[in-house]
């Protein structure tokens, strides 16, 4: 009797443990999420391009980035609006951001592989949501022992768009990590 008892203790132990433990969550094949955010729906541009410089760089300063039930994933924003959040896990995940004049901006990434690298250019910050300028700019690549870029005919979902997933050759990946470079703006010099 004792001994069934232990292995109905174990039987219920080891069915407690697995996806309820946070350790679990961290998946072995993690996404990054790489992009930037170009401005903020309705927002009042600068009377000059110095000014409207001055307040791009101030409103990336004010804002933040996570991945919403990512307990790992790690990111940030660079003063040019660059952002890239590492560790996100594969398939479906939310990227929420708090601007000024676009708190709980969402992007909803669903049929995400692992280990792909995900960009996201351009993109318009609103209340609750978020656009993208040119969705056919968004990239979702993959390391694969390919020579050259090559389509594998399965798609993804960035919020309402649909975007191919592309193999890459696993060389093109090396800056999966680092800020993507916007196009077209620069910050305002900072002087000391």
């Amino acid at each position: 009797m004792k001994r069934a008892a232990w292995i109905v203790v174990l039987l219920v132990l080891a069915s407690c443990s697995g996806s309820e433990d946070p350790i679990y969550k961290l998946s072995r094949d993690p996404v990054s999420v790489r992009g930037w955010i170009n401005d903020v729906k309705g927002a009042n541009p600068g009377e000059t391009m110095e000014m409207e410089v001055a307040r791009r760089t101030e409103m990336f300063v004010a804002t933040s980035v996570w991945a919403e039930g990512n307990e790992y994933a790690s990111g940030g924003i660079a003063e040019n609006g660059a952002f890239v959040v590492l560790d996100v896990q594969p398939g479906k995940s939310i990227l929420g951001f708090n601007a000024p004049g676009a708190e709980n901006a969402r992007i909803v990434l669903e049929g995400i592989p692992g280990s792909a690298d995900v960009i996201i250019p351009e993109v318009i910050l609103e209340p609750n949501g978020a656009t993208v300028v040119d969705p056919s700019k968004i990239i979702v690549r993959v390391p694969s022992n390919v020579q050259e870029r090559t389509p594998t005919g399965q798609t993804a979902k960035i919020n309402e768009y649909t975007v191919p997933i592309v193999n890459v050759p696993l060389s093109e990946m090396s800056d999966r990590r680092d800020y993507p470079k916007p196009a077209g703006f620069q910050p305002v010099a900072t002087y000391k």
